[in-house]
């Protein structure tokens, strides 16, 4: 579907920018309420709403119970398949949020932007403690995962190091994430 998407946007823009856009558009990224950035009451609002769902709800505890081992879930009598089309939803709703935001935040609408970000977020939950293996995890800890991911970004780039080397070391640190659950795992096994 991520292909069929992409694919979609640069036929529809024939591979080009989008750009121009209102300004009551541009101030979702440079509004300020309460003398914090919008993009910040945003992200604030969907943690909330979302950690609120996963620690309050039905929703979230079934959530959690496919993580950690879908077929019993199932065998309790829970509907895996809608729920797991509900949670594909959802991210594709939080998503889109991040996509209005960043196309705010740059006036332009790129047909290609976004290309590898879902390695990023994958990176910042493992980081954050967010098991590969399903049924563990929190929001938190992927607010600290992204921001550490941020951080590092932002390093990088501050220390002129060139973005293809940038990719080799994120890549590292992601498979260093990896290792470091399979080990945790394993040790508790």
């Amino acid at each position: 579907m991520m292909s069929m998407a992409r694919g979609t946007a640069l036929l529809l823009t024939q591979g080009r920018p989008v750009s121009g856009f209102d300004s009551g558009f541009r101030a979702l990224a440079t509004g300020q309420w309460l003398l914090l950035p919008a993009p910040t009451l945003i992200m604030l609002g969907v943690y909330a709403a979302a950690h609120f769902l996963l620690t309050r709800t039905r929703f979230g505890l079934y959530t959690y119970a496919m993580g950690g081992n879908e077929q019993a879930t199932h065998l309790a009598g829970i509907n895996v398949f809608f729920h797991k089309t509900a949670i594909y939803v959802l991210s594709g709703c939080t998503s889109a949020v991040a996509a209005i935001v960043l196309t705010a935040r740059l006036n332009s609408a790129q047909p290609i932007a976004g290309i590898a970000y879902e390695l990023d977020a994958i990176a910042a939950t493992v980081i954050g403690g967010t098991s590969l293996m399903g049924g563990q995890g929190t929001l938190v800890g992927t607010l600290i995962g992204a921001l550490i991911m941020g951080v590092l970004k932002n390093g990088l780039n501050l220390l002129g190091v060139s973005s293809f080397l940038q990719q080799i070391i994120i890549g590292g640190v992601i498979i260093a994430a990896v290792l470091f659950d399979t080990l945790v795992k394993q040790r508790r096994s």
